[in-house]
């Protein structure tokens, strides 16, 4: 049980480092948005994230 939780926790901060440095601290904002409504089951400020992170991602597509 010990190994899975360092396992996810390892996982989840890779993810970050990795969103941190490639769409800056706007992808942080998104990513930490996106979670904190997910946790709280609160849909606006999930939706919110989500479209700021999709935005981030398609954003070299759309100019």
């Amino acid at each position: 049980m010990a190994f899975l939780s360092l396992l996810s926790a390892v996982f989840v901060i890779t993810f970050e480092q990795l969103v941190q440095w490639h769409y800056g601290p706007a992808g942080i904002a998104g990513l930490l948005l996106l979670a904190i409504g997910a946790k709280s089951r609160n849909a606006t400020c999930s939706s919110v994230g989500g479209v700021l992170l999709a935005i981030m991602v398609a954003g070299p597509a759309l100019t």
